[in-house]
């Protein structure tokens, strides 16, 4: 559930840029956001309005069997709620609300000031919040499942398991060694052949 305080005291603006910094300081929140979106990706939650627009301002929170993550939206470009049905048959949980944030204001002159402070008057912007909790079995299959490239069946495993073995290198040497010109044939001796 959207924890109703997730603004703490409605004004901390810079919750979004701490959630960023956190998850660049912690590899496996990387790993586990890029499987998230690569799932929302395969259910083409992308070709429903305004998802693509969502910021995240918490999570991914990674629960034994669920992964979370909360988005936010300006109120004016809510996402389309079709989107979010689209992952119900899915196992997942999607929640929408409504509430406030409060961002300071540009500063112009000096009423842009708080009062006795050198800092920017804040103002309350409306915004929607969308949680989305995945089941990780999901994350995993779409993550081990198959991708079809060019009318051939590839199996992600096997990719992976490529790139780790450094087979890609090999093939670009052997095709180096190919386009090399051939080695120069011996030429011919000046001497006259011996009559027969």
């Amino acid at each position: 559930m959207i924890d109703k305080d997730i603004f703490r005291n409605k004004e901390d603006y810079w919750l979004v840029a701490d959630n960023i910094r956190d998850i660049y300081l912690s590899e496996g929140s990387i790993a586990s956001l890029l499987d998230f979106e690569r799932v929302l990706d395969e259910l083409d939650l992308y070709a429903f309005k305004n998802w693509q627009l969502g910021e995240l301002v918490s999570g991914p929170k990674i629960g034994r069997y669920t992964v979370s993550c909360i988005f936010m939206y300006p109120e004016k470009l809510m996402p389309d709620p079709r989107g979010g049905r689209r992952l119900l048959p899915f196992d997942c949980k999607v929640l929408f609300k409504k509430t406030q944030m409060k961002i300071p204001v540009k500063i112009e002159d000096p009423d842009d000031y708080r009062g006795g402070t050198h800092k920017a008057r804040l103002i309350e912007k409306p915004v929607w919040l969308v949680e989305i909790e995945m089941p990780k079995s999901l994350m995993m299959d779409i993550r081990q499942g198959s991708v079809e490239l060019e009318d051939q069946e590839i199996d992600l495993a096997d990719l992976d398991a490529a790139y780790e073995e450094d087979l890609d290198q090999q093939e670009y040497k052997d095709q180096d060694a190919s386009s090399q010109p051939p080695p120069e044939a011996p030429t011919a001796s000046a001497e006259p052949a011996p009559a027969v």
